[in-house]
């Protein structure tokens, strides 16, 4: 457990660095140098690649959402980076906002129990296969949209990959590469995570940092944590019913808050990223 743990702490820190190059690179984006020309974009794919497969070994040890919940520490060191370099403005009640985000994020982490072996039934594999299309469908129905329901369009969809992942049976080996191509869930991994990366940067191009990470982070970790217990036999610890469901309250409260801040605190221009 606590090797799950200690990748899923990499992956998050990773994963902000790569929320800071992309909103970065959201940013200076112009019609004649697009977002995904942009070096600093382009740099997040390295951060995100390797904080993906952090997260793929954690969630070989820890269930879904206790993974996932440890991810969205990111959204206090994200925030905070983006009032480093961009000067970012935050309010008092999206501070309050932010902490019991992470109030509510650590209780749920501190819930996951142990999760079942490798491989699922077919009749999950189907259920992914059917949220795949309804986020496909869901992007491209709000891609002109406010920022946090692309937020939450990719929450899902990095949400997916984590689920995804866990429904791949590695029973014969990580590295069997015959077996990985046979099953339908690899190619989700992927498709899931593409919904996931398009949905975040039109997000982080309409939003701003903090509350596009917040909406983001806690979608991410509420709904995939629900599928890991219902369907993929991710268990919560004894007694611990009542504080799972209180630090998904406190983790919903504080995205809705920030979801709904105001943008002009932005500043217009990176500070000090150059």
């Amino acid at each position: 457990m606590l090797i799950g743990v200690v990748f899923a702490l990499v992956a998050m820190l990773l994963n902000s660095v790569a929320n800071l190059l992309q909103s970065d690179a959201a940013r200076v984006a112009t019609p004649k140098r697009p977002l995904v020309v942009q070096p600093r974009y382009l740099a997040s794919f390295l951060a995100d690649g390797l904080g993906w497969l952090a997260s793929v070994v954690a969630l070989r040890y820890l269930p879904v959402f206790e993974v996932q919940a440890v991810l969205a520490g990111a959204i206090a060191t994200t925030a905070l980076l983006g009032r480093w370099c961009y000067g970012t403005v935050l309010r008092q009640v999206d501070r309050m906002a932010i902490g019991a985000c992470l109030v509510g994020l650590t209780l749920v982490a501190a819930s996951g129990y142990g999760h079942s072996a490798d491989g699922v039934s077919t009749q999950v594999q189907v259920w992914l296969l059917i949220g795949f299309g309804v986020l496909v469908v869901g992007q491209v129905a709000l891609w002109r949209a406010e920022a946090w329901p692309l937020a939450v369009v990719a929450g899902l969809g990095f949400g997916g990959t984590a689920v995804a992942v866990r429904a791949v049976d590695t029973s014969s080996g990580p590295f069997d590469l015959g077996m990985l191509l046979s099953q339908p869930p690899t190619y989700l991994v992927i498709g899931f995570w593409v919904i996931g990366l398009v949905s975040w940067s039109r997000a982080l191009q309409v939003g701003s940092l903090a509350s596009v990470t917040a909406v983001f982070m806690v979608t991410e970790v509420v709904a995939p944590g629900a599928v890991g217990i219902a369907l993929l036999g991710d268990a919560v610890r004894p007694g611990w019913w009542f504080p799972l469901l209180l630090g998904t309250t406190f983790a919903v409260l504080g995205s809705v808050v920030l979801a709904r801040a105001p943008e002009e605190g932005r500043a217009s221009e990176p500070v000090g990223v150059h």
